[in-house]
């Protein structure tokens, strides 16, 4: 209970810190910091990476695209759930999150991902390729909102589904309603959503007669 208390009490710290800074700079998580976005924060169930991955509904030869992966928390369960006939391509703005990512995928033997450095929009994304495109605690680090979710749109297969998971620790948090209102701008349909006002995963789906 002790380690618990002062994990938690840690976590509020860097937190503080973190959303003051962030006030005055978009800044995603450093590197150094990649401990901390390893956890799955005991207080927000819908933030756990086995809840994120259940609520994709990921079958076998599945594409996803996983936009600020980080150190791979969630895109690792999404490539053993997608196996060797689906792909994940794993995107983030830092090399080292990259790197982290890329080892554990060697290490468990992970060849069906692909890695991209940079930011969404740095890259052109084939038109209607992912059945899957999540942002987990990482809308808020990304400047040009409604460019990004119009590009994440196009590249999405019609039926496709885009998964945003917001925390309330994360400095950069997103208020449901703004995500869905940036979302909805974008041209998806709201599905659903999973957990409290304060951690939530809300899919929105492209629309199935969404022109090829």
């Amino acid at each position: 209970m002790l380690t618990l208390a002062l994990i938690i009490t840690l976590l509020v710290i860097l937190t503080i810190f973190w959303r003051l800074y962030s006030k005055r700079q978009t800044l995603p998580c450093p590197t150094w910091l990649s401990w901390l976005v390893e956890l799955d924060n005991p207080l927000a169930p819908a933030h756990k990476a086995d809840a994120i991955v259940k609520n994709l509904n990921l079958h076998q030869g599945m594409s996803v695209l996983d936009i600020g992966c980080g150190t791979g928390r969630v895109t690792i369960p999404i490539a053993q759930a997608v196996g060797p006939t689906g792909e994940v391509t794993a995107m983030d703005i830092q090399l080292g999150m990259l790197e982290k990512t890329k080892q554990k995928a060697t290490y468990l033997g992970l060849t069906n991902i692909q890695f991209l450095h940079g930011e969404i929009g740095a890259y052109s994304l084939a038109a209607n390729k992912y059945d899957r495109a999540i942002l987990v605690t990482v809308l808020g680090e990304i400047p040009k909102q409604n460019p990004a979710l119009n590009h994440i749109f196009n590249a999405l297969k019609p039926g496709g589904i885009l998964s945003i998971t917001e925390i309330i620790f994360d400095p950069h948090f997103q208020s449901r309603r703004k995500v869905s209102a940036l979302a909805l701008a974008a041209g998806f349909a709201q599905k659903q959503t999973i957990g409290k006002w304060f951690a939530y995963t809300t899919n929105f789906e492209k629309p199935p007669s969404s022109p090829p």
